[in-house]
């Protein structure tokens, strides 16, 4: 975990003994100024079901001792979930991975409909453990509870950031055994999006509940951005082994105000990724001895902002409008040519309005 200064040339400081040292992927503020932060750790496969994985990525939340400089330390709290099935918090470290893979607990937190609360747990403070770098995902283990690879996460719009959705990527691959289905549920082999509701960001209790359940047409869920107060965008990366499996990478919208377990209701896709010139290269040389670049254009940092970079313009404060009111709507097409792009309205935002909000369209 590093940060830098706006200036140029900008000053970077390491505060690994702020935050610790995990596989942090995405990091959102939140209204009181708390830090929200996803892990992506892939974790060991099984002797049984060696292509899943056992899940081994926190989410965390880290409280400022100061809001206006990180450096004078606090708490980094880890989310537990409170299991259906047993006492206690969902812990997901046994010996054997196996025995976790396909658990009751992960087929509980991969199926519609069930509710689970949720606690923070403090894993470090400052105030009382030092400034001395650590291992974050260690001191998760045995406290808090692990998903299968988690991306990222946003605070929805409008919700005064009471609700953060997170996506969780799964084993990236068309033969995991974890993708077995029970009744309405797996156990999330092809990852899913998850929500956290609380009445207040800093509030220590809220729940858990799976949004969407991804199977192997919505898979690899990585980055995501709000494009309105209602409407989600999820973009794919699936990786080398489930390109040459199924597909290439996607962008999905979900409204989410509708119920997904409803076999009815589908995200829509808004994006087709192919490859460009330099990933069609890099994906006839893979296996290669030696090569080491990816064979794909991964759909990476969807992105819908205004440019607001005060305290009221955070993400999750505002409700989009892309393409009004100085909002836009970039994303990278990662590896390869490595070229980001802006989507642009094809006709005005303000023109052809009949009676509906384009704002939440």
């Amino acid at each position: 975990m590093w940060q830098g200064t706006l200036d140029v040339p900008s000053t970077f400081e390491n505060l690994s003994g702020v935050f610790g040292r995990a596989g942090y992927e995405g990091i959102q503020p939140d209204s009181e100024g708390n830090l929200w932060l996803v892990e992506d750790t892939g974790g060991p496969s099984g002797t049984v079901n060696k292509i899943a994985r056992q899940p081994n990525s926190f989410i965390y939340r880290f409280i400022p001792k100061n809001l206006r400089d990180l450096r004078d330390g606090g708490k980094l709290q880890v989310l537990a979930v409170q299991s259906l099935a047993h006492p206690g918090t969902i812990v997901f470290n046994n010996a054997n991975p196996d025995v976790d893979i396909i658990s009751q607990d992960v087929l509980d937190l991969h199926t519609y409909g069930k509710v689970f609360n949720t606690s923070w747990v403090t894993i470090h403070d400052t105030a009382t453990d030092g400034f001395a770098p650590f291992d974050a995902n260690k001191l998760a283990k045995g406290k808090g509870t692990p998903f299968k690879r988690p991306e990222n996460g946003m605070f929805r719009p409008g919700t005064r950031f009471g609700e953060f959705f997170f996506t969780e990527t799964g084993d990236t691959n068309a033969d995991t055994e974890a993708k077995l289905q029970v009744g309405n549920g797996s156990y999330g082999g092809f990852g899913a999006l998850f929500k956290i509701a609380q009445r207040h960001p800093a509030d220590n209790d809220g729940v858990l509940t799976l949004f969407f359940l991804a199977d192997l047409q919505h898979t690899g869920f990585d980055n995501l951005a709000f494009w309105s107060k209602d409407k989600l965008v999820v973009v794919e990366d699936r990786g080398d082994t489930l390109h040459g499996q199924s597909a290439l990478d996607s962008a999905w919208m979900f409204d989410v105000r509708k119920d997904y377990g409803n076999p009815a209701n589908q995200p829509i896709r808004i994006l087709a990724l192919g490859r460009d010139a330099s990933a069609t290269i890099d994906s006839a040389l893979l296996g290669t001895k030696d090569f080491q670049n990816d064979g794909d254009n991964e759909i990476s940092g969807f992105h819908v902002s205004d440019g607001d970079a005060s305290i009221g313009g955070i993400l999750g404060a505002k409700n989009p409008k892309p393409f009004k009111d100085g909002w836009r709507v970039l994303y990278t097409k990662q590896h390869g040519d490595n070229v980001t792009y802006e989507l642009l309205a094809t006709v005005d935002p303000d023109e052809g309005d009949h009676g509906h909000d384009h704002d939440d369209d």
